[in-house]
């Protein structure tokens, strides 16, 4: 007995490898839990676009199929105007991205920087406004394109997507130009150089990791984006492919239920883009999601 009434606990090496064997097996059981959950849909919809319609619902259901087939994607094609639809996601989804970033970094750096009457009330608007749902401002969005005369148009999506995903991208955007020490502009405008110098050779340097990431994250979301180009968007010129995906769903020329063959095609035609972008730039992304302005 001790001086305080407890017992020391005596050092058992097998009780510590048996402990520590259990601490594992939860975290890998949690993992492969973990992983379970999220390739399991994936692996399914993937092995669908791969099966003859008549297989799919066959009881049990088959986890490997017995025949392997490309027709689905051959329909696929043959329904919709698949590769117009794939460029207008392209050009969509990478536009939109580009230009949410670049109004989003100088907006950023403005609030970041210049400390105004009424700045954080603007910033504080900035974060509000993500959480307002899109179909809220649909209708006079609407209204107002029809207007200008945009609806239909590639420009008008543009802009359309860029508003919604910008407030985020500066609220990302304003944490990291706050790390970077004001010495190293004030440093920069002693050697003589200009707003514009300090942005792209000071400031543009240190966050490029926050940029290219939130370029790669904004791009997903417009790929993935839906309620604004099915309303906007009335013909094939500016479809994407995720109004592509509705139109099967909706298609009485594809006869009672839905095309599922042809919807999971679609499906995996459009995740494996968005898959292979975040494989190849995943240490970007981490890097820019973790590390901060300041290495």
């Amino acid at each position: 007995m001790t001086a305080t009434g407890s017992t020391t606990r005596t050092y058992n090496p097998w009780r510590y490898r048996l402990e520590r064997y259990f601490n594992h097996f939860l975290l890998y059981f949690g993992v492969a839990l973990f992983l379970f959950v999220i390739l399991l849909p994936f692996y399914w919809i993937t092995i669908s676009s791969f099966t003859p319609r008549y297989q799919m619902f066959s009881i049990p259901p088959r986890w490997f199929p017995t025949e392997i087939t490309f027709e689905n994607y051959g329909k696929l094609v043959n329904n919709i105007p698949f590769f117009r639809y794939y460029f207008n996601s392209l050009i969509f989804a990478f536009s939109s991205a580009v230009v949410s970033v670049l109004f989003a970094f100088l907006a950023a750096y403005a609030l970041a920087r210049a400390h105004f009457r009424g700045s954080n009330i603007i910033f504080l608007i900035f974060i509000v406004s993500i959480a307002i749902p899109q179909i809220g401002t649909l209708v006079p969005l609407f209204e107002l394109y029809k207007t200008v005369g945009l609806i239909n148009s590639r420009l008008g999506m543009i802009l359309l997507m860029s508003s919604l995903i910008i407030p985020f991208t500066v609220w990302t955007l304003v944490s990291f130009i706050q790390q970077i020490p004001k010495e190293m502009e004030e440093a920069a405008h002693i050697d003589g150089a200009n707003l514009a110098q300090v942005l792209w050779q000071v400031v543009v340097p240190v966050v490029k990791p926050a940029i290219a990431t939130m370029i790669i994250i904004n791009f997903i979301i417009s790929w993935n984006e839906l309620l604004y180009p099915l309303v906007f968007a009335t013909s094939s010129a500016t479809k994407t492919l995720s109004v592509g995906l509705v139109e099967l769903a909706v298609d009485p020329a594809m006869g009672a239920g839905r095309p599922w063959d042809l919807m999971s095609a679609l499906s995996v035609s459009m995740i494996i883009p968005v898959l292979l972008l975040v494989l190849f730039f995943q240490r970007l992304i981490v890097s820019g999601l973790t590390k901060g302005a300041i290495k």
